[in-house]
């Protein structure tokens, strides 16, 4: 769909190599402003879908729930891993659901859902730290949820949460 090409395609405008192409996602406000008001939108879509069903098989989603001040001890290595396994764990638990969901209004908005987690997934592996590069097998704290817009909230409050917290602390070192 356009919004997700359009997603995609500013994506890649900002991928490079290195931080260059980071600064540039992270010093302009206005693109996270943008992402968060598309997961309000896909959230808001997905609630107006006439009967979506419960899923048969339960999927595992990260608690992306955080205290600031916690957050504020971490380096950006540990933000970026810790969000890395959040986004994972929500682009598999979206793939599941995928498969379980035949509804035409639920299964549009989850593969858009999946097309934006997997794009933010994809753009935070690219940037590497001195710790190395990002490896999956992580455990992030979870519950099972049978309710397909459980998948959307969550996603929303990652990216209001920790993903916007994450973007403004690189662009304190960054944006000078």
């Amino acid at each position: 769909s356009p919004p997700g090409l359009l997603l995609l395609t500013s994506f890649l405008l900002h991928m490079e190599e290195g931080h260059a192409s980071l600064t540039r996602l992270v010093c302009d406000n206005r693109l996270i402003q943008k992402y968060i008001g598309e997961a309000k939108d896909m959230e808001k879509r997905v609630g107006q879908c006439q009967a979506l069903p419960a899923l048969s098989c339960p999927m595992v989603l990260p608690l992306v729930d955080f205290s600031l001040q916690q957050w504020k001890s971490k380096s950006n290595e540990t933000k970026q891993q810790e969000i890395l396994c959040d986004l994972a764990l929500l682009v598999d638990a979206v793939a599941g659901a995928q498969g379980q969901v035949t509804q035409e209004c639920g299964a549009r908005q989850l593969s858009q859902l999946y097309r934006h987690a997997n794009s933010f997934l994809l753009l935070l592996q690219t940037f590497s730290w001195e710790a190395g590069p990002w490896e999956p097998g992580c455990s992030p704290r979870s519950m099972k949820q049978t309710h397909i817009t459980s998948i959307f909230l969550t996603y929303r409050q990652l990216v209001q949460g920790k993903l916007r917290f994450f973007f403004h602390d690189l662009a304190k070192d960054s944006c000078k």
